[in-house]
């Protein structure tokens, strides 16, 4: 705006931060400004530049959330003033605070209306940071008992061995699709979910993967390939070192165990 002193930017640019209709942005080189997407616009309407600044830095971090240490080092303000801007903003449903399971006494800001993120929660695995064993478990020996099910029909089939084999086999979204039905989760899981049980199955010996082309439009398919899994009978039985963790992890060797 080269026609406008500077005085009148000044004034011009405070009006538009009242409205609600600009982003205040913190840079190296000073303060940097940026318009408000409709959506937002209002939002922080009788906040001052402070709490706005605030409270983009929240809304650029997103559902993986910020902690009030690296709102402080992005707005330069004090620690006192940060905590006070995020009570605010807390008592006015604009942000949430999110405890963190990768740190039980760590909390995360993120914007009142979002589903934090898995990294943040734990996902399906977690309850109140608690790591929920006995259901993981439940679904281990369901995923598996469907897979042993759907081997022994196989089995039963009479068909030659490589269709026997074949047929042993079922997708993650069949898989999926039987414990969602079967109703033992009171959350809802996602194929990624079931895919992480499916692979305990694996480490443990009692179930084998292959990937197989299949088209786009396939159930489960995920750029032209599908994941297909089916229960297997060990050779031998495991020594006591691989029934451990430490004996199953695929990177045990670079944890310095081993």
């Amino acid at each position: 705006m080269p026609h406008m002193e500077a005085q009148q930017r000044a004034v011009a640019i405070n009006r538009l931060l009242s409205m609600g209709q600009l982003d205040l942005l913190r840079s190296s080189t000073g303060l940097l400004y940026r318009i408000k997407e409709s959506q937002n616009a209002g939002k922080m309407k009788g906040s001052d530049n402070q709490e706005k600044l605030v409270y983009q830095i929240i809304e650029d971090a997103g559902n993986k959330g910020i902690w009030s240490r690296d709102i402080r080092y992005k707005s330069n303000l004090p620690l006192t003033e940060i905590n006070k801007i995020l009570k605010n903003l807390e008592s006015k449903k604009l942000i949430k605070a999110v405890k963190s399971v990768a740190a039980s006494k760590k909390k995360v800001y993120m914007l009142y209306n979002l589903q934090p993120d898995r990294s943040v929660t734990g996902g399906a695995w977690y309850s109140d940071q608690d790591f929920e064993s006995e259901f993981v478990e439940v679904l281990n020996q369901q995923c598996f008992k469907f897979l042993q099910t759907k081997a022994e029909a196989a089995r039963e089939s009479k068909q030659n061995p490589m269709i026997q084999r074949n047929s042993s086999f079922a997708s993650s979204h069949e898989v999926w699709k039987y414990i969602s039905e079967l109703g033992v989760s009171k959350v809802e899981l996602s194929m990624e979910d079931i895919e992480t049980i499916l692979n305990t199955l694996i480490y443990d010996g009692k179930v084998e993967m292959t990937i197989v082309a299949a088209k786009e439009a396939a159930a489960g398919s995920v750029d032209g390939h599908m994941k297909l899994y089916r229960a297997i009978n060990p050779i031998i039985q495991p020594t006591g070192l691989v029934r451990t963790p430490c004996g199953l992890c695929p990177v045990s060797y670079f944890s310095g165990v081993t």
